[in-house]
């Protein structure tokens, strides 16, 4: 078992197809196939089974498709330390980050590192800051960014923080809001976990929520158009939106905030890409 068995194995975990795996490989599927027997002949032992909705992996096969995933990040490691001996920024930069911070300021600030380090390759992952946070611990990324508030032992700075809104067509008096339309959109659980005690703190009935959206966009798009109001972090806010917006604040006056952080492994460190992003972060950010 090598590196290609490795990557034949976390490829069909992600398609759950032989063929569509295959293409994704460059290789026939018959290819695929006789490497795949041949594994189950090397450990004695049935890795995948075919069912109506496609490709699972049996119990034995979980552990080898484990320990593939395991190899393949050592392997990216090895590598990129490899590369990292030599006396300038280069190799690969694998880093995570939310997915609303991706859209909302990453893309400059990658513009900007790669014009400074042009021989480092990025390796981006987005989602929700809970499933990058796992990223992290894992360590399938060197680099995290983060919103909301996570314990992290290790390095973390504070990029950002941002003021959390209610946002509507026209004025809304805050004790008005049970009875009139909300509209909430899919967030990470921290923030909702706090515009829930926000609200607990001000109301003792539950918000009028009539649209539940997928995207802060769309949410706002939905506002845009006189239906409902809704809570939003002051980042997916634009200059142009012609929306009323009241900053949230605590009982005792202080201010709602949302916070965006960078975390990463010391160790991490010893790689040149990430020495230099995280420099380039903090001096982007004024830390």
């Amino acid at each position: 078992m090598d590196d290609k068995d490795w990557l034949i194995l976390k490829t069909i975990s992600e398609e759950k197809n032989i063929t569509k795996a295959a293409e994704r490989l460059y290789m026939s599927q018959p290819a695929l196939s006789y490497r795949l027997k041949n594994l189950e002949t090397e450990f004695g032992a049935k890795i995948v089974l075919r069912n109506t909705t496609g490709i699972v992996f049996t119990h034995q096969g979980e552990h080898l498709l484990d320990y593939a995933l395991s190899m393949l990040t050592q392997l990216s490691l090895a590598k990129e330390r490899v590369q990292n001996m030599k006396n300038q920024v280069q190799g690969t930069l694998r880093l995570g980050t939310s997915a609303i911070f991706a859209h909302y300021q990453l893309p400059p600030i990658l513009k900007g590192f790669l014009e400074h380090y042009p021989n480092v390759d990025i390796s981006l992952k987005t989602g929700l800051s809970s499933q990058v946070n796992k990223m992290l611990q894992k360590e399938d990324v060197a680099v995290a960014i983060l919103r909301g508030d996570y314990f992290w032992p290790e390095e973390k700075h504070l990029l950002l923080e941002e003021p959390i809104c209610l946002v509507s067509p026209r004025a809304i008096p805050f004790s008005d809001l049970p009875h009139h339309p909300q509209i909430s959109y899919g967030t990470d659980s921290s923030l909702r976990v706090m515009l829930e005690d926000w609200w607990r703190e001000r109301f003792s009935c539950p918000p009028k929520t009539t649209m539940e959206v997928d995207s802060m966009d769309t949410c706002r798009q939905m506002v845009l158009h006189g239906l409902g109001w809704a809570i939003l972090p002051l980042i997916g806010l634009k200059e142009h939106d012609s929306l009323y917006t009241q900053e949230l604040c605590w009982r005792d006056g202080t201010s709602v905030l949302r916070r965006t952080w960078m975390l990463y492994r010391n160790s991490s460190l010893e790689l040149s890409a990430v020495q230099a992003f995280t420099d380039y972060l903090k001096e982007y950010y004024e830390i």
